[in-house]
């Protein structure tokens, strides 16, 4: 599996494979996690404390840190620097965005939340390593501490990678993630634009009729066999205290599965999606919508099951790779612009309204195909359309 990526500035391409391990690798993959577990807590712990006491907490501090607890616990100094390194590297960055998101005043439902502890059991391992942790020799993938893995080759990659990830599922499955520099693959040009729209009845309404995405429902045909695994855990489910039967791990590890598989034929509907649409366009206007808060509307169940963020980042990705301009649009008064005349109604279209009418040019369209093509307008790809745009609309950012 392939996924495009931006680290630092220059666009990178992430390659996923499946890894074989050995009881000695896993016993070995496991005791590095329980030690970068252990340097992230610390990391929480020394970071609400500098909070409490209105102190400064850098990135500066943290290495200092880092270097103490190794110099005081012997039983850490046994794993390898570079994993407990980017350990503490991961929680400077999500503690910088979660402070910077809260010092631009964004609603909560789109704050990076605080990092926090992580438990045992819930808290899946994950092993970052940089280029001098790990090395490539005889098809096999070598961590530091003398950790080999064996690596199920699907493809060659293109360059050496810069870095892996090791990660295991909800499964427990394990996989590395090389990130390696993105090859841009161009297409011919097409000499066409499209506007796309994301939407809860559609998962993407575009100006063009050929490429609308329909509502794939793939969690609704799931929803009766992962409800009858969820009923035989919570009848199986052990007292507090007590272990776990196998009959609860069976039927815990069968809901994963479906999980699983839902996860899968989203990514696998996004991705044919996104590739017929950067082969028949060459600029791409899409609205930049965060349906972060539809979690708690009623439309929460639908709403997940469009998968609109995995769809918008296979596109994004799709489109980087082949070369296309792809323009992310601010979704404030989509619903309210006209994409004719660029007049805007003075109140706000209730979601039972699906037909929009503009009381200024007395255009008629659906509502949906109507915010299409104001995606367009906003983004200057309709020329006839673009001079009509409001002048006070919010700014455009290229994406790719």
């Amino acid at each position: 599996m392939m996924v495009l990526a931006k680290v630092g500035e220059s666009p990178c391409a992430r390659y996923t494979f499946r890894l074989r391990l050995s009881v000695a690798a896993l016993s070995a993959l496991s005791s590095e996690w329980g030690r970068c577990r252990w340097v992230w807590n610390q990391c929480v712990a020394a970071s609400r404390a500098a909070h409490a006491a209105g102190e400064k907490y850098g990135p500066a501090a943290l290495d200092k840190m880092l270097t103490g607890w190794r110099g005081d616990h012997e039983w850490l100094r046994e794993g390898g620097s570079v994993p407990q390194q980017q350990t503490v590297r991961d929680f400077a960055t999500s503690r910088a965005k979660a402070l910077k998101d809260i010092q631009a005043r964004l609603p909560v439902q789109q704050r990076a939340g605080m990092p926090r502890l992580k438990k045992k059991d819930l808290s899946g391992p994950t092993l970052n390593y940089t280029r001098n942790g790990f090395r490539l020799k005889g098809g096999r993938l070598h961590l530091a501490g003398d950790i080999s893995l064996t690596v199920v080759w699907s493809r060659e990659l293109p360059a050496y990678p810069s870095s892996v990830r090791v990660h295991r599922d909800n499964l427990g499955h394990w996989y590395a993630s090389f990130v390696v520099p993105a090859e841009v693959q161009p297409l011919p040009p097409a000499g066409t634009v499209i506007g796309i729209d994301w939407g809860v009845k559609e998962t993407a309404t575009t100006t063009s009729d050929d490429h609308d995405l329909p509502h794939s429902q793939h969690g609704r045909k799931a929803v009766g066999k992962l409800a009858g695994y969820q009923r035989m855990m919570a009848r199986r489910k052990p007292k507090r205290g007590r272990a776990a039967s196998n009959g609860y791990h069976k039927a815990k590890r069968q809901a994963a599965k479906v999980h699983k598989k839902i996860a899968r034929q989203r990514q696998d509907t996004a991705r044919k999606w996104a590739k017929r649409v950067v082969t028949a366009f060459d600029r791409l206007a899409v609205e930049d919508f965060r349906p972060k808060f539809l979690a708690k509307s009623t439309m929460a169940r639908k709403a997940t099951d469009a998968a609109i963020s995995a769809t918008k980042a296979e596109l994004i990705n799709m489109a980087r790779k082949h070369g296309r301009v792809l323009h992310l649009v601010h979704p404030a008064h989509t619903t309210m612009d006209c994409g004719q005349c660029g007049a805007r109604a003075k109140h706000t279209l209730p979601l039972s309204e699906r037909t929009y009418t503009c009381t200024a040019c007395g255009a008629v369209s659906p509502r949906d195909k109507n915010s299409a093509r104001v995606m367009l307008v906003r983004a200057g790809l309709t020329p006839a359309g673009a001079d009509h745009g409001r002048p006070d609309g919010p700014p455009v950012r290229q994406a790719v």
